[in-house]
């Protein structure tokens, strides 16, 4: 199915970035008043920020607060408001009320995108906005994202995969632009950290952002402290950090076991972005 959907939306979809730009503005002459679903992240920003140079206010862009937020995200929501300068507003989902997702299970982003399709779907009512739109791109494709599933049942639309943008083409045309997070790690929500079946709870959350903002407190933007069990984190970190943590590492330790870890591991494979997926391939 991937592959058909790569070759059915980027068929006449090529060319450079400004190419691409230029077609994505012209997309939105025919999809006057839109709402984008944005996670702070620089695919759905960038979307937000030609939504809004071409619709003005009819580009309303909406940001799910929940705990799978990390703390650090919503505190950049000022600084991506002041840059766009659009119409952007916050809902609260509560996925956590579902126990298909707090049980963790392999397709728990299903549940997760379904409850915020759900709230976005009753949002858009109230603003009599007929589209919504998510950052998916050409590079998604293919990846393992059964929230994707969740965007299709609710007919969101993805206007840059359809205009044939990759992440190297998003993050030319946002520094065009001027945002300043163009070039922005890939960053998922909190959830992400959780072994798929180990219970995800407000409180384990809130343990994941404290030890992570931990890090980024001393200058560490590419990160991930992984939770495969109630007393066990695993720190990834690129390589080239390993040896620049390496002075930390009893503090960090000392940090986690205060958090109620016992156990407090340092990956030296280095970090790798959706590691939890590798058990899938089993």
């Amino acid at each position: 199915m991937a592959s058909v959907d790569l070759i059915t939306t980027d068929r006449g979809q090529g060319g450079s970035w400004e190419d691409k730009l230029l077609r994505l503005r012209a997309w939105f002459a025919d999809h006057p008043r839109v709402m984008v679903a944005v996670s702070g992240g620089i695919d759905s920003t960038f979307l937000w920020k030609v939504a809004t140079e071409e619709l003005g206010p009819d580009a309303l862009g909406v940001t799910a607060i929940s705990p799978s937020l990390a703390s650090w995200e919503q505190e950049a929501l000022e600084v991506l408001r002041a840059e766009v300068a659009g119409n952007h507003r916050t809902v609260a989902t509560d996925e956590l009320t579902n126990a298909d997702y707090a049980a963790n299970p392999v397709n728990r982003c299903y549940f997760c995108k379904d409850t915020l399709w759900s709230t976005l779907e009753a949002e858009a009512r109230r603003h009599a906005v007929p589209y919504i739109l998510d950052g998916y791109n050409l590079d998604d494709v293919g990846d393992y994202r059964p929230g994707q599933d969740a965007g299709e049942e609710h007919q969101v639309l993805s206007p840059l995969k359809l205009n044939g943008f990759r992440k190297a083409d998003i993050r030319s045309a946002a520094r065009s632009l001027g945002l300043s997070i163009w070039d922005k790690p890939a960053m998922a929500c909190l959830s992400s950290r959780f072994a798929y079946g180990v219970a995800i709870s407000d409180a384990g959350l809130s343990r994941v952002d404290a030890a992570e903002r931990w890090l980024r407190q001393r200058g560490f933007d590419q990160l991930r402290v992984r939770v495969h069990a109630d007393d066990l984190a695993r720190l990834e970190l690129p390589a080239a950090d390993i040896e620049r943590f390496m002075p930390l590492r009893e503090a960090f330790v000392a940090h986690l076991k205060a958090l109620g870890f016992l156990y407090v591991s340092l990956d030296l494979g280095g970090f790798k972005s959706g590691s939890m997926n590798a058990v899938l391939a089993r």
